[in-house]
């Protein structure tokens, strides 16, 4: 059984596989592709990524790459808490430039499907955060792309009371929205 819920962009997906619990623990399917299927989403994954930030208020994005390595991402956490986050970067879409965010945690044990033509980043809300995705395409530094995280024809409201994230230097580098370009129609 996988629980899945449209976000307020009806393509950005909420998942919650089941959980299956005794004394010992717990099992789950995190993926079945089978049963991913029977959920609409038909996506084939190519490679798992995993990452480690040992600071809470780790931010990682805006990232996308283009085509033909253009990805869709399924997300969760490990260990921690993240809030993850979408933009619709498809020129043309009615959402074009509008962002929706989730709450991803190992308590809640949910998911994020991110699926192509949107930016996508995270900020972690607690110290040794792990996150590990799924992609659609394997990794292509040259059709790797940024775009700035507080770039505020976005808006994106980071909950970072009043404090700096802590950025790779990619990330401080990162160009704004109308200095980028999307490859992505609608």
């Amino acid at each position: 059984m996988l629980e899945v819920k449209a976000l307020a962009i009806n393509e950005v997906l909420s998942l919650t596989p089941r959980k299956f619990g005794d004394d010992r623990g717990f099992f789950s399917e995190t993926f079945n592709e089978a049963r991913f299927r029977e959920a609409g989403v038909d996506t084939h994954w190519v490679q798992d990524n995993q990452s480690y930030s040992a600071d809470a208020l780790t931010l990682r994005g805006l990232h996308y790459q283009e085509p033909p390595f253009a990805q869709a991402k399924l997300v969760r956490v490990l260990r921690g808490r993240i809030l993850d986050v979408a933009v619709d970067i498809r020129e043309g879409s009615p959402t074009f430039g509008r962002w929706v965010s989730l709450e991803l945690s190992a308590a809640a044990f949910n998911q994020i499907l991110v699926p192509v033509g949107f930016a996508h980043g995270f900020l972690t809300l607690e110290p040794d955060t792990e996150v590990f995705y799924k992609v659609s395409a394997p990794y292509s530094a040259e059709h790797d792309r940024s775009i700035r995280f507080d770039d505020p024809s976005f808006g994106i409201d980071w909950p970072l009371g009043g404090r700096s994230p802590s950025l790779s230097s990619k990330d401080a580098d990162a160009p704004f929205f109308d200095a980028a370009r999307t490859p992505f129609r609608f």
